[in-house]
C-alpha cells in the first residue's frame, strides 16, 4: 500500500469516528442523526465546516435565557381562558365552533397564547402596500415603536423606515428595533447609529464578536414584528429591503402581511418584550407597564391568537396548530409556501387528509431562492400528488407567502414556512385567526394567485432528467438539516 493510499484510508477513518462522535454528543431526533452522519461522512473535511456553521445546537444558557424571559402579564389570563373554554356554556363567548375551541385550548396550554376578540385585520399582498402603511403608523407614533424583523436592509427602503423612527425618536418617542444578525449581514454597520444618538435603541439577536464573521446560521430570530403605541401591530412574511419590492433578482415578490388593531396587539407586544429581553443588556430590559398593555375598544369581530415557537420551544407549538388544524379538515385545506419540506407528521397527516377526500391545494415557487432546499420541495410536492392533492407552481416572480386556511374556517398567516427549519431551528410566530371573512378573502387571494400558476402533475415531474431526480432525492435525505 502507497504512503498516499496510507493517508486517504487514515482520513476516512478519522473522519468516520470524527462524525459519530461530532453527532453523538448531542441530543436529536432519529431523522437528524442520520442527516448528519450522511452529511459528514460523504463529505470528508467539508462536512465538518458545514457543520460548524449549521449543524452546532443552541447551548443550554441560551435556551434557558431564552425561556426565563416570561410573557409579560399573559401568564394568569391564559388559564383564566383555559377555565372559561373549558366550560361549554362560556367557550360560546370567546369562539363561534368546536373546532376553534379545541385549538384555542392547544395553544393556551402549550404556549399561553391568549384567545382576543373583536379585532379588526387589513390584509396585504404587495410590499408598496404594506410598507406604506407601515410607514404611515410610525410616523402617527406618540408613545412607542417597537420593532423585530429577520431582515432590515440598509437600502432604499431601510432608508425610507429609518428616516420615519429617527423622526419619532427626535420627537421623545421610545423606538426600540431588534434585528437578526445572519437576516442582516451586508449592512452598513452604521445603519443605526444615527437612530441611536436621537434615543432609539437597538439590539441585535445572536450576533458575533467578531467581526463580519458568524458562525451560527441556525437558530435565528425569523420574526417580523411591530407594534406602535401598543394600538396597531404588523405581522407577515415581509421582511425590510429593496427585494421585498419586487427589486432583487427573484423579481416580482408575492408575500402576505396583516396589519392589527385590538388586543391581539398586546399578545405581539408581550411577544416583541420578551425577545427583546432575551437580548438587552440588564439595565435596558423592559417590565410590566400599562401603557405598553392598554385594553382596547372593540375594534372588529375577529378571534385570533398569537403564536411562537423557537429551538426554546420543544413543543413546537405552530407545527402543532398545523396537526391540530389538518387533522380537523373536512373540506379542504390550501397552503402557499416558499418552502415545502413537511416533516414525517405534517406529510403523513396531509396525505390522509388527501385521501380521505379533502381537498388539499399547495402553492409554491417555480424557482429556487436556495437550490438544495427547493429540490427537496420538488420531491415532497412530487410525492404529495401522488395521494391525490394539487400542487400549482407560481409563475410571476417568487412566492413568499407562508399561508394556510382550513374548512373556509381557521387560517394561519405568519413567519413560519412549511419546513423543519420553520419548526425546529428558527424563531418563529404565527397568527392564529377564527373568522370566516378573513378565510375567505385569503382563498379568494389563493385562486387569483392559481391562475398565475401551472399545475405540477405526475407528468410534470416524470418528464424531469434525471439528474435532476437524482438532486431531489438527495435533498430530501437532507431535509432534517435543511
Amino acid at each position: 500500500m502507497s504512503i498516499w493510499s496510507m493517508i486517504f484510508t487514515a482520513i476516512i477513518i478519522l473522519n468516520t469516528i470524527g462524525a459519530i462522535i461530532t453527532v453523538f454528543k448531542e441530543k436529536r431526533d432519529v431523522a437528524a442523526t442520520w442527516a448528519w452522519l450522511l452529511t459528514l461522512n460523504l463529505l470528508p473535511v467539508a462536512g465538518f465546516i458545514i457543520y460548524l456553521f449549521i449543524g452546532k445546537k443552541m447551548s443550554k444558557e441560551n435556551i434557558y435565557d431564552m425561556r426565563t424571559q416570561k410573557s409579560l402579564g399573559m401568564s394568569q389570563l391564559a388559564k383564566v381562558q383555559i377555565e372559561m373554554l373549558e366550560d361549554e356554556d362560556l367557550a360560546q363567548g370567546l369562539v363561534e365552533t368546536d373546532y376553534a375551541q379545541k385549538t384555542a385550548i392547544l395553544f393556551l396550554e402549550s404556549d399561553e397564547s391568549i384567545l382576543t376578540k373583536g379585532n379588526k385585520l387589513e390584509i396585504f399582498k404587495t410590499g408598496e402596500g404594506v410598507f406604506d402603511a407601515l410607514v404611515q403608523d410610525i410616523y402617527k407614533a406618540e408613545d412607542h415603536v417597537h420593532m423585530l424583523y429577520y431582515t432590515f436592509r440598509s437600502d432604499e427602503l431601510g432608508k425610507r423606515i429609518l428616516a420615519a423612527l429617527e423622526d419619532r425618536a427626535a420627537a421623545g418617542v421610545e423606538v426600540l428595533v431588534v434585528y437578526d444578525a445572519m437576516g442582516c449581514r451586508g449592512n452598513d454597520p452604521r445603519f443605526f447609529k444615527n437612530l441611536e444618538k436621537l434615543g432609539g435603541r437597538t439590539e441585535v439577536f445572536f450576533g458575533s464578536k467578531i467581526p463580519f464573521v458568524n458562525l451560527r446560521m441556525n437558530y435565528r430570530n425569523h420574526r417580523k414584528i411591530m407594534v406602535v403605541d401598543a394600538k396597531v401591530a404588523y405581522i407577515g412574511g415581509f421582511n425590510i429591503g429593496d427585494e421585498y419590492l419586487g427589486k432583487g433578482e427573484l423579481g416580482e415578490w408575492r408575500d402576505t402581511h396583516m396589519k392589527i388593531e385590538g388586543n391581539a396587539v398586546l399578545t405581539l407586544q408581550s411577544r416583541f418584550f420578551m425577545d427583546w429581553n432575551a437580548v438587552a443588556k440588564p439595565k435596558n430590559r423592559k417590565d410590566y407597564a400599562e401603557a405598553y398593555f392598554p385594553i382596547a375598544d372593540k375594534k372588529g369581530d375577529t378571534a385570533m391568537q398569537i403564536v411562537a415557537s423557537g429551538p426554546d420551544d420543544e413543543d413546537q407549538t405552530i407545527k402543532m396548530g398545523f396537526l391540530k388544524m389538518i387533522s380537523q379538515a373536512k373540506e379542504s385545506i390550501y397552503i402557499q409556501t416558499p418552502y415545502f419540506i413537511p416533516d414525517e407528521s405534517l406529510h403523513e397527516m396531509l396525505k390522509i387528509a388527501a385521501l380521505s377526500g379533502v381537498s388539499v391545494k399547495i402553492m409554491i415557487p417555480s424557482k429556487p431562492d436556495h437550490p438544495f432546499v427547493y429540490r427537496a420541495t420538488e420531491y415532497f410536492s412530487k410525492d404529495i400528488i401522488e395521494y391525490g392533492a394539487e400542487v400549482y407552481m407560481y409563475q410571476n416572480g417568487f412566492l413568499h407567502s407562508k399561508v394556510m386556511v382550513v374548512d373556509d374556517e381557521i387560517v394561519s398567516l405568519g413567519t413560519a414556512n412549511m419546513d423543519v427549519r420553520s419548526f425546529k431551528l428558527n424563531f418563529e410566530i404565527n397568527a392564529f385567526i377564527y373568522d370566516r371573512e378573513v378565510a375567505a378573502e385569503l382563498i379568494a387571494n389563493f385562486e387569483e394567485d392559481q391562475e398565475k400558476c401551472i399545475r405540477a402533475t405526475h407528468d410534470y415531474f416524470a418528464k424531469q432528467s434525471k439528474g435532476r431526480k437524482f438532486k431531489q432525492a438527495f435533498s430530501r435525505l437532507l431535509s432534517p438539516i435543511l
